[in-house]
C-alpha cells in the first residue's frame, strides 16, 4: 500500500495539481489585497466614502459603531458588505483565468497552425522503387 502511495504521489498529474493549488493560494492573497487595498478605495472615492466591507444589517437588538463591534460582542450580523466584496473578487479572478486560458489556447492554436514536417516517401512507395530498380 505504501508503494502505491507513493507511486500515486509521483505522478505529474498529482505534483501539477499540488503547484497548482499552491500558486491559487498565493494568488489567493494578492486577489484579496487587491481588492481590499487598491479596487475598495477606488469605489469608496466614487461612492461618497462608502466602505463595502464595514456594511452590515445587525440582526437583534444593541447598538454597535462597526461590524467588529458586533462580532466581538457576539451579536448575529448579516454582513452582506463582505458578500459584495467576496463578489468582487470572485470576478477578478475568475477574468484573470479567463485571460491566462485565452492565452494558453492561443499558443495551442499557432501550434497546430504550423505546417508538419514532410513525413516522406511511405512504406509502399519505397518497396515501389526497390521493385522497378530490380526490374532495370
Amino acid at each position: 500500500m505504501l508503494k502505491e502511495f507513493k507511486d500515486f504521489i509521483a505522478k505529474g498529474n498529482v505534483m501539477d495539481m499540488a503547484v497548482g493549488i499552491i500558486i491559487g493560494a498565493a494568488f489567493t492573497a494578492i486577489v484579496g489585497s487587491l481588492v481590499s487595498d487598491l479596487i475598495n478605495p477606488i469605489i469608496s472615492l466614487f461612492m461618497g466614502g462608502v466602505d463595502f466591507s464595514g456594511l452590515y444589517v445587525l440582526l437583534g437588538d444593541g447598538e454597535y459603531n462597526s461590524i467588529k463591534e458586533a462580532e466581538e460582542a457576539g451579536a448575529a450580523v448579516f454582513a452582506y458588505g463582505r458578500f459584495i466584496m467576496a463578489i468582487i473578487n470572485f470576478l477578478i479572478v475568475a477574468f484573470v483565468v479567463f485571460m491566462l486560458v485565452k492565452a494558453v489556447n492561443k499558443t495551442k492554436k499557432k501550434e497546430e497552425e504550423a505546417p508538419a514536417a514532410d513525413p516522406g516517401p511511405s512504406e509502399i512507395d519505397l518497396l515501389k522503387e526497390i521493385a522497378a530498380s530490380l526490374k532495370k
